[in-house]
């Protein structure tokens, strides 16, 4: 049942062997795994955005989790680069039925399309209002969540986990729940900002 399958999916967590083991697959050697892995990232968020996906970064996340999860379990993949492209058309398909695909994305919110001359400033000021509206917790945790990029993304995310005693995928659902505010906190600061006389 998909029911099942799906919470079978969010109950596993990704760990630093798991992930280790996953790099293992793309090259025995570390520095060459690296690089390996950022190649193969890069090449599926293109592969997603150029599909039209919302969330790319994300769900190339959700990609590796699942490939590292088959991993984890024995399943033996001869080419895992391959087997991810596979896995990305799954989850891309997956991704178009979820709803609240119209959301924007926390790093893209700096680029909202606003017509006005100080586009720049009103930006940054729906972001920094809607960020102070945040509990100083909540602020501090979106903020360190989006800090890093690549593969010290993962490493970063995996030692706020750790520091806040979490698994990782309740992080990702912290940051998630956050994020759902900021964007709808931001679109409604466009929209009154918009809606002002004489603007």
């Amino acid at each position: 049942m998909p029911g099942s399958a799906r919470q079978s999916h969010i109950d596993w967590d990704l760990t630093e062997e798991a992930f280790a083991k996953f790099l293992a697959c793309l090259d025995p050697e570390p520095s060459r795994a690296g690089e390996k892995y950022e190649a193969l990232r890069e090449a599926l968020v293109k592969f997603l955005d150029w599909r039209g996906a919302l969330f790319p970064e994300e769900l190339v996340d959700e990609i590796f989790n699942r490939v590292t999860r088959k991993l984890e379990e024995g399943e033996t993949i001869r080419d895992v680069p391959t087997y991810c492209h596979g896995v990305a058309r799954l989850v891309f398909l997956q991704s178009r039925e979820r709803p609240g695909n119209e959301r924007v994305e926390l790093e893209e919110l700096s680029i909202v399309a606003i017509p006005k001359p100080d586009v720049t400033e009103l930006r940054q000021e729906c972001l920094n209002h809607c960020l102070r509206q945040l509990p100083a917790e909540n602020r501090e945790l979106i903020i360190e969540y989006y800090r890093k990029e690549g593969r010290q993304k993962i490493d970063h995310r995996l030692a706020m986990a750790e520091r806040l005693g979490i698994p990782l995928n309740a992080l990702r659902g912290r940051a998630q729940r956050i994020r759902d505010k900021l964007e709808r906190c931001i679109r409604r600061r466009v929209k009154e900002h918009n809606l002002r006389p004489g603007r």
